[in-house]
C-alpha cells in the first residue's frame, strides 16, 4: 500500500490535489482542514495517505497529520459511511474538535456539516467513542487549554445561558491553562460582554 506520498505540488483543486513524485502525478483527495495547510504551486509536499481500492476507481486520499488518516480510518469502518463523508467531517471538524464532540456526546456539533443527519450524527458518536480512544485520538481532548471537564462544563454553562458554540468556544480559547470552572465561566462571560 502506498502509505506517503512525498513530492511537489503541482495542482490544487478542493479537495483534489495533485503531487508531482519523479515524474508520476499521483491525484489525492484531502480533507479541508489538510488543504488550507498546502504549500504553494512548485513547493515540496508530504502527506499520510491512504489508498481505497474499488471495483471501479483506486482513489488516493492524503493527510497532513497521522492523527487525521487514523479518524478517517475510523470512521469509513463504520457502517452507511464512506470516504466522501469521512472526508466530509474532517473538513467539517478537526480531529481534536472531532474527538471533544464524541467524549461530550455532542451530535449538534456533527449535524452542521453537509450530509450528516441527526441519526447519522448519533450513529457516528456512538460508534467513535471507544474506536477513537483505541488509536490514540480520545486523549486530544485533555491537551485543550483548561482541563477537559471544567472546558466540557464551561462550554455546558454558556450554551444554557444563552450563546451559540461558536461564540462560546470563541470566549473559551481566551481563557488561561488549567482555569477552574467558575473563573472560567466568569472570564468567558466578560470577554462576550465586551464583545
Amino acid at each position: 500500500m502506498i502509505g506517503r506520498i512525498t513530492g511537489t505540488l503541482i495542482e490544487k483543486n478542493p479537495p483534489q490535489i495533485t503531487v508531482d513524485v519523479g515524474g508520476v502525478g499521483y491525484e489525492l483527495e484531502v480533507p479541508m482542514s489538510t488543504f488550507y495547510t498546502l504549500p504553494a504551486l512548485g513547493e515540496k509536499v508530504s502527506l499520510v495517505t491512504h489508498l481505497v481500492v474499488r471495483e471501479d476507481a483506486h482513489i488516493l486520499y492524503g493527510f497532513g497529520a497521522d492523527d487525521e488518516r487514523a479518524a478517517f480510518r475510523q470512521l469509513i469502518k463504520i457502517s452507511g459511511i464512506g470516504a466522501r463523508t469521512a472526508l466530509a467531517v474532517l473538513s467539517g471538524l478537526s480531529v481534536n474538535e472531532l474527538a471533544q464532540a464524541v467524549a461530550l456526546q455532542e451530535a449538534g456539533r456533527l449535524v452542521k456539516i453537509p450530509g450528516i443527519g441527526k441519526k447519522t450524527a448519533e450513529r457516528l458518536l456512538l460508534e467513535l467513542k471507544d474506536k477513537l480512544k483505541a488509536v490514540g485520538l480520545g486523549a486530544k481532548v485533555s491537551r485543550g487549554d483548561t482541563p477537559p471537564d471544567a472546558a466540557s462544563d464551561i462550554l455546558n454553562a454558556l450554551l444554557a445561558l444563552g450563546y451559540n458554540e461558536r461564540e462560546a468556544l470563541g470566549a473559551m480559547k481566551a481563557l488561561p491553562e488549567g482555569v477552574a470552572v467558575s473563573d472560567g465561566i466568569r472570564q468567558a462571560l466578560k470577554s462576550l460582554s465586551k464583545g
